[in-house]
């Protein structure tokens, strides 16, 4: 039998420092998302109102369940607002820290440059310079294992989608230069 109250520790060399300063609280995390999902509560409710909330002879109009739903986000984003003011464990409780921040960011800038490369680049070569900086950068790969795995998988996902099932993706102009 096994003891339930035993604890395996595995030393994370990658992992951020305890020491990291912290960047912000939860309590602040908390009143910003309660206060942009109360933002778009609004909005949506304001369009889906001019759109039309009533029933009319053929029934609910288009915005009936849209604006009821954008209340009752509201309401709970009214809710979460109002728990976090009055939540006094929280207000001093970090949320994240610098080096946790900067993993994040690590991750999150290149998608977004993945997302902005796809629409100039297609998103076979967006992808395979997604793939092949992360294995690099981030994983800290050889780069010849990295340019190879990326081909690898990019030329894998063209003859899936493009010639195996013809689905139609965005392409930039190299796959223009070869006639896809």
């Amino acid at each position: 039998m096994s003891n339930s109250e035993t604890e395996i520790v595995v030393d994370d060399p990658t992992a951020p420092q305890a020491d990291s300063p912290a960047v912000t609280t939860t309590k602040t995390v908390d009143v910003a998302v309660s206060l942009l999902l109360v933002a778009l509560a609004v909005t949506l409710g304001y369009d889906n109102w001019r759109t039309g909330i009533s029933w009319d002879s053929t029934g609910p109009q288009a915005g009936y369940f849209p604006f009821y739903l954008s209340v009752i986000l509201a309401g709970a984003s009214l809710y979460g607002l109002v728990a976090a003011f009055l939540s006094r464990k929280e207000a001093a409780e970090t949320f994240v820290t610098r080096a946790q921040l900067w993993r994040v960011m690590a991750v999150f800038v290149p998608t977004l440059l993945f997302c902005l490369a796809t629409q100039y680049l297609g998103l076979y070569v967006a992808s395979f310079l997604l793939i092949a900086i992360f294995m690099r950068m981030v994983g800290r790969i050889a780069l010849w294992k990295s340019l190879l795995t990326a081909f690898m998988f990019t030329a894998v996902m063209f003859v899936t989608f493009d010639i195996a099932f013809d689905v139609i993706m965005p392409k930039g102009p190299l796959e223009a230069a070869f006639g896809y």
